[in-house]
């Protein structure tokens, strides 16, 4: 894969989001990096986009949040899956196989 980062087309975030969060709770930075690791680093999600799409998902029920402890001892927001966002995945994944399915035909075509 190349490793060049690439701009997210509007509508992967959430899901990504989402995807990331399928193993377990992670906190803001942790979730970045998940992203960036299962895309290959094709996508790197910067502070600036990324909190407000946590904020507006946790409002929409698809996450919660608490506080904790980081790995250095420093207060840091964490986030989880809830079951709503589970099956938000999983309407976001069907989508999302539907429009790269249209894509790779479009491409195909002559």
């Amino acid at each position: 894969m190349n490793s060049e980062p690439t701009t997210l087309l509007q509508g992967t975030l959430d899901l990504l989001i989402l995807k990331s969060l399928v193993a377990g709770e992670r906190q803001g930075l942790g979730i970045s990096r998940r992203i960036q690791q299962i895309t290959g680093g094709t996508f790197s999600v910067k502070p600036g986009s990324l909190f407000p799409a946590l904020h507006r998902m946790e409002e929409q029920g698809w996450i919660s949040s608490f506080w904790g402890d980081s790995e250095n001892n420093r207060r840091a927001k964490y986030y989880l899956l809830t079951k709503p966002g589970l099956k938000q995945l999983q309407v976001e994944t069907k989508r999302w196989g539907r429009v790269s399915w249209a894509i790779a035909q479009a491409l195909g075509a002559s």
